[in-house]
């Protein structure tokens, strides 16, 4: 399969669907070239991989784009010059089909490798032909037939009605019986010409025989009667033989046989010997063909005659004579099969052919051979440049999620990628004491200390499909539900808080050598994710929901899963082991209702526990194993019970620490630090209400705020009281 088929398909498919789509086919079909070069052989598989892959990524019919792609061929080839060609081919459409077969043979010189199929015309009429088509190529019948519609549109300005009448499989071979309509009235007009009676004049069969040196002719019984003078000289036995025991019939794909030559009066015939050309040579000629052609080995079939010419049925002689001339594509094929330039007619253009041929095969070459370099440099170029996109799109998809990027590249504002989401699990951690921590190491320690956690937390966060928001110094947000919607976005997130907290256990305190401690919170609810803004573009979620997690964070415990009542309940009947805490305080009057995580049962029923330590607890076997909360009243926490230091409570919640890295101790960096305290004004609480942002599953009584952000936990808690999250940009 020569590149030039190749080369019209790829563009068929860039030009019709786009390049985004021709990459997703090229991958599909498993295709690593990004172009074809036209007179490169390829693999016979190239083509029908990129079509089925094509079908498959746009949806169209098989059939029908193989149709489109024959249309489209036709003015593909008109940027080589192709199309003049097939102009010249035939004055009305009747002509060009009756030539069809013939078309290829006129590219030989371009095209030496080229397998073609076959096409021969029968029943011909003035509305028409029909029309048999043979391939060894499975698949391209379609392909075949817009072609031929498109042939006469552009040529002929006429409209062909094609019609499959019949498909089999013939041997090796598919042939197609359809019937081409159309309006044929150039059929009448050449009948009427031939049903009037024209003078012959009279001429000798020996003269006939001379200008023919390379004829053949045989009949019925299929016996040849007499050869031609240059085909007697290589083959001087041929004479009494049968025709098809000495030759193979190569084109056209039909068997070789008395009535099949009788049905074909319009196809090009080439047969070639079976067996290969023997020339006596003396010792002299031995050593002069190893000094003109220095290393040359040929093969049996190099050295076997090929010929090509028309089968004609002599009534007067009840015989067929075979017209023919030898295939030669090159003065050395010429002198490996035996015969010399004056073997050749002179009366006819068989001479300048070969020698025109071989000049114009040697330039062929040259060009290919540059051509080929070319490609191969264009090729590195585009695996290069494959490479370095591929790098750029990863990096990308780490920031924004695949779905919004694209549209972002489309030329689509920021603000529109921008989607409610009604129902999503947000969760936050932060390192438990990481002010103190801070203050005893270096700044480069810190850094050490938060990639080695983020990274072992950015794994987790592929393994349970959950979408990293971003990280604000320790503080870690990921949700569940967006981009990608899901049914199961709780239990996402809930398998990724107990791993989270099973895998911290692992990591050491750089200021004192013991284990790193977090806190986690958990909350469902409605948000709204998008990229908003033009530099430095992130995926942002926004809404209530977001400040109740970053809550039952900061209002949790050291190595506990603090959720919400609103995120229980999609967990109800699961596998998730429950302990109910109590009713915590937020945003200064917001009372809800909280639980514990605390592990997860197998498939068998055995408690897996969050952390070690829970290891030593007793888990019931029910959901929810039910404590009295200890509080002011009806289970409500006491928020300073803790009676933690006041500089503890304005740490590092809802920080963006901007760290002095030249420093050795971060004791002067923290003087540095920004502190932007996310306070929830009434105005600002009373218009999220209104515009339905309010999680339905709080159950608050007022929407009013004191504007303060309270710091809630339990009696026995040691962790550090911290404050709302922010996360600007990202978060609000």
């Amino acid at each position: 399969m020569y590149g030039l088929l190749c080369e019209s398909l790829h563009d068929f498919i860039k030009e019709s669907y786009g390049d985004d789509v021709w990459k997703l086919v090229r991958e599909r079909a498993d295709v690593r070239l990004h172009s074809f070069v036209t007179h490169q052989v390829y693999s016979e598989s190239v083509i029908p991989r990129i079509a089925k892959a094509a079908s498959g990524v746009t949806g169209t019919p098989y059939n029908e784009l193989m149709n489109s792609w024959g249309v489209y061929f036709l003015g593909f080839v008109g940027k080589y010059g192709y199309d003049r060609i097939l102009k010249v081919l035939g004055r009305h459409v009747r002509d060009f089909v009756n030539g069809l077969d013939n078309l290829h043979e006129y590219l030989r010189f371009s095209y030496p490798k080229v397998q073609p199929p076959t096409f021969f015309c029968q029943e011909e009429s003035a509305t028409g032909v029909t029309l048999h088509y043979r391939s060894k190529r499975k698949g391209y019948l379609h392909y075949a037939m817009g072609q031929l519609r498109q042939m006469g549109k552009q040529f002929y300005d006429t409209d062909i009605h094609v019609e499959v009448l019949s498909e089999q499989m013939v041997g090796d071979y598919s042939h197609v019986t359809m019937r081409l309509n159309f309006d044929n009235s150039a059929y009448r007009y050449i009948m009427k010409e031939d049903e009037e009676e024209q003078e012959i004049l009279p001429i000798t069969s020996d003269f006939f025989f001379e200008v023919f040196p390379f004829n053949i002719v045989f009949r019925q019984d299929m016996v040849v009667h007499n050869v031609g003078s240059g085909l007697a000289t290589v083959f001087p036995d041929l004479d009494g033989k049968k025709i098809n025991d000495a030759f193979l019939l190569a084109r056209p794909l039909v068997e070789f046989t008395w009535n099949m030559i009788i049905s074909h009066p319009n196809n090009l015939f080439e047969i070639m010997s079976k067996e290969p050309v023997k020339r006596e040579r003396n010792l002299h000629n031995r050593v002069q063909m190893k000094i003109l052609l220095p290393g040359m080995l040929s093969t049996v079939q190099d050295r076997c005659l090929k010929l090509k010419g028309q089968m004609r049925y002599m009534p007067e002689w009840e015989s067929i004579i075979f017209l023919g001339t030898p295939v030669m594509e090159s003065l050395s094929a010429m002198f490996r099969t035996g015969l010399y330039i004056n073997d050749l007619s002179m009366h006819d253009s068989s001479r300048d052919l070969v020698l025109a041929g071989t000049q114009q095969s040697e330039e062929l070459k040259r060009a290919l051979i540059q051509e080929q370099k070319k490609s191969s440099k264009l090729e590195e170029s585009m695996k290069m440049l494959d490479y370095e996109m591929k790098k750029t799109d990863d990096l990308l998809y780490r920031m924004i999620p695949k779905p919004v990027a694209k549209r972002l590249r489309k030329g689509e504002p920021a603000v529109n990628t921008c989607e409610v989401f009604p129902d999503v699990t947000i969760l936050f951690s932060d390192v438990v004491g990481f002010t103190r921590i801070c203050s005893h190491i270096t700044p480069m320690q810190v850094v050490s200390m938060l990639n080695t956690m983020y990274t072992l937390f950015d794994t987790l966060s592929e393994k349970h499909r959950v979408f990293k928001v971003e990280t604000i110094g320790d503080a870690y947000m990921v949700v569940a539900g967006a981009p990608e919607k899901t049914k199961y976005h709780a239990h996402n997130i809930c398998d990724m808080a107990l791993d989270m907290v099973r895998s911290i256990d692992h990591l050491k305190d750089p200021s004192n050598g013991n284990h790193i401690q977090i806190r986690v919170g958990i909350h469902s609810g409605m948000v709204v994710a998008g990229v908003v803004g033009h530099k430095m573009p992130r995926y942002g979620l926004h809404g209530d929901t977001v400040h109740t997690a970053s809550a039952m964070e900061s209002n949790g415990k050291e190595m506990h899963i603090q959720l919400s009542s609103a995120t229980y309940e999609h967990l109800k009947g699961s596998h998730f082991i429950f302990e109910r805490r109590g009713t915590i305080t937020i945003k200064g009057n917001v009372e809800i209702e909280t639980y514990w995580l605390k592990g997860k049962r197998d498939k068998d029923g055995n408690a897996q526990a969050a952390c070690p330590q829970f290891e030593n607890q007793t888990i019931s076997k029910a959901n929810i194993s039910g404590t009295e909360a200890t509080g002011n009243k009806e289970g409500l926490v006491s928020p300073l019970a803790s009676g933690r230091d006041e500089d503890d409570v304005k740490s590092t919640r809802s920080h963006r620490i901007k760290m002095d890295i030249s420093g050795h101790s971060l004791k002067g960096s923290m003087e540095l630090c920004r502190v932007e305290k996310m306070s929830v004004h009434k105005a600002h609480y009373k218009d999220a209400l209104q515009d339905g942002l309010q999680d339905p599953h709080l159950g608050l009584d007022s929407p009013e705020s004191d504007g303060r952000d309270c710091i809630m936990e339990s009696p026995d808690s040691s962790c550090d009281s911290r404050c709302s999250k922010s996360a600007t940009c990202s978060v609000s």
